[in-house]
């Protein structure tokens, strides 16, 4: 009888503790990975989805508020699109910086025009409330806002002007490949004008609430999988775009998975994977700038993180993030498009103002994170080794504060 007892009195200690472990280490939820979406001059204006790898609903309201700071670069480039069938075929025999297309006038050579201009340090700044809904679905609120800048010291240390041209002119890039010293550092350049005659332009210090997003996700079992610590969710995303520019609403749908593995020493391994679909300006209410003529941005997204549990169960974490996003424009209009820009005086890059509206866009981000229960911090920062320079280089910081069950 005693030595059943006792061993019953162990059993039991021995699961208190075990669950008390497992309790501490919970408040880690699939991949703790922040807001980095990036400072995309057109995206900026639009609802784009935050991949979500989190496993299940969260246990309490949380509060998140992110930052981010991004320099964006494209010099001044016009572009005429022939509307004329023919000159359109003949202008696509050509490789598009020996195109000749000249446009006289709309009755004689009819062509729709646009020019842009990006040069500024473009800072956001997200507000988001998490709330469970119950074990299998929560909803997401967020507020975005966004200041441009001239990205002087100290404030854009690593996304100054100065910074990038140093990294180009003694690492890697040469010098000045995209024309940033021969238009002049630290300064804010922002106008872009439409095919339709439209113009968008910001200042330095111009400051605005870019929109609203409600996103909600469902977390179900499927007893299978989550055996083999497989985890799936699903999101819907309605975004209302409240910029003077781009007064709409966007809808999307999302979905991901997760698979967790724990290692030896207190170490855990996480991958997922997640794709998204997003109906750019459903509904318009009222004219608004054309931010692309692609309706849809579609996004792959890839995630690998490692993190390592300390004695006291909190958490540091390391993870890198792909992404790769559809172009803004139509893919048929690159095969015929006339681009004019100073390609004399600029070592390289002078189109990518408009190139890059043709062409996917791909974002390597790494990621840092550290974890307690009562709070979650990650840094950031990410590259374009593409160089679309929209973002050319993005670095990020993120606070995430457990509220009340």
């Amino acid at each position: 009888m005693l030595k059943n007892a006792i061993l019953i009195i162990t059993c039991g200690f021995s699961s208190i503790l075990a669950a008390q472990k497992q309790d501490s280490i919970s408040f880690k939820n699939g991949i703790e990975k922040p807001s980095i979406l990036s400072t995309h001059h057109f995206g900026i204006f639009s609802s784009r989805i935050n991949t979500n790898f989190k496993t299940a609903s969260q246990k309490n309201v949380t509060i998140t508020f992110s930052s981010s700071s991004g320099n964006n670069f494209h010099p001044f480039v016009e572009t005429y699109l022939p509307k004329d069938p023919e000159v359109r075929k003949e202008q696509s025999k050509l490789i598009w910086y020996h195109r000749n297309f000249y446009f006289k006038d709309q009755e004689t050579t009819p062509a729709d025009y646009m020019n842009i201009v990006i040069d500024a340090v473009i800072k956001e700044f997200r507000l988001g409330v998490n709330i469970p809904l119950n074990k299998k679905n929560e909803l997401d609120v967020t507020l975005r806002s966004y200041l441009i800048t001239k990205g002087t010291h100290p404030f854009s240390f690593f996304t100054s002007d100065e910074n990038l041209e140093w990294f180009h002119s003694n690492i890697a890039g040469g010098e000045d490949p995209f024309g940033r010293r021969y238009y002049g550092l630290n300064q804010v350049n922002f106008k872009y004008t439409d095919r339709n005659g439209n113009t968008l332009e910001l200042n330095n210090n111009d400051f605005f609430l870019s929109g609203i997003e409600l996103s909600h996700f469902y977390y179900p079992t499927f007893t299978k999988s989550n055996s083999k610590n497989i985890h799936i969710n699903f999101g819907n995303h309605l975004g209302i775009n409240t910029s003077k520019y781009n007064k709409s609403l966007d809808f999307g749908l999302s979905a991901n998975a997760i698979k967790k593995i724990e290692l030896k020493n207190n170490y855990e391994f996480n991958a997922g994977v997640g794709i998204n679909v997003l109906r750019k300006n459903l509904i318009n209410f009222k004219d608004v700038i054309d931010l692309g003529n692609n309706p849809y941005l579609a996004t792959i997204e890839s995630h690998l993180e490692i993190a390592k549990f300390t004695k006291q169960k909190n958490y540091n974490a390391l993870s890198i993030n792909y992404q790769i996003q559809s172009r803004y424009n139509q893919r048929k209009e690159a095969d015929y498009y006339r681009l004019i820009g100073k390609w004399q005086e600029i070592n390289g890059g002078w189109q990518h103002g408009v190139s890059t509206l043709y062409t996917a866009l791909s974002y390597w981000t790494f990621i840092y994170t550290y974890g307690r229960p009562n709070l979650t911090l990650s840094l950031y920062f990410k590259e374009d080794f593409r160089v679309n320079n929209a973002a050319d280089f993005q670095t990020g910081v993120s606070l995430k504060i457990p509220i009340f069950k």
